[in-house]
């Protein structure tokens, strides 16, 4: 199955610290902003600052525009992003604070409940061809360009439009060829 989220579906949710406004992609059913089980936003950042307090959640952060932030960690983790659909992965209750290199920047966060979920987190600077075998439920965010997704099973074709999501989940034999550049494809596999 193949679900297109458009920039008119998405919500605008506070921080859960207060400090700046959050674009809600998608969120797992029921999901509210202090228990779901998986969620995908945007943010600005436009200050040096501390993060939210997300313990007993895993972060994926991506550079999506702007020059970067440095991301330093309570766990002495370093995390420089610099360069667009640079990715961080850490754990969401670590204390960490963001230090802009230079002016706001905007982000793509990744989030899943440990031990609910694993997440991989791909990016995609040039054209490429990937295959992908949905075993739970995957996404493809597409940044500047649009990106071709074929079902393979029923050899059809869609277009996923700048800023725009895709919702992906199939029968474990079905495969999807996903062709594109600046993307983002996030999987998700439940754990057992």
């Amino acid at each position: 199955m193949l679900n297109i989220i458009s920039p008119s579906q998405f919500k605008q949710i506070p921080w859960k610290n207060g400090k700046g406004i959050t674009t809600e992609l998608a969120i797992s059913d029921g999901g509210t902003l202090n228990d779901f089980d998986w969620r995908i936003s945007i943010a600005s950042v436009v200050e040096d600052g501390d993060f939210s307090d997300f313990k007993g959640y895993w972060r994926n952060l991506v550079l999506l525009t702007g020059d970067g932030i440095e991301l330093t960690h309570d766990n002495n983790q370093l995390d420089n992003l610099v360069t667009p659909l640079a990715v961080a992965s850490f754990d969401g209750g670590c204390a960490t604070s963001g230090k802009l290199i230079d002016s706001p920047i905007t982000d793509f966060n990744i989030m899943h409940k440990m031990g609910v979920y694993n997440t991989e987190v791909k990016t995609y600077t040039h054209t490429e061809t990937i295959i992908i075998n949905p075993s739970e439920f995957c996404f493809v965010y597409a940044l500047n360009s649009s990106v071709n997704i074929t079902d393979n099973q029923n050899n059809s074709t869609i277009t996923l439009i700048k800023n725009h999501l895709l919702k992906m989940s199939s029968p474990a034999n079905n495969q999807f060829t996903v062709c594109g550049n600046m993307m983002i494809i996030i999987t998700f596999h439940q754990c057992v």
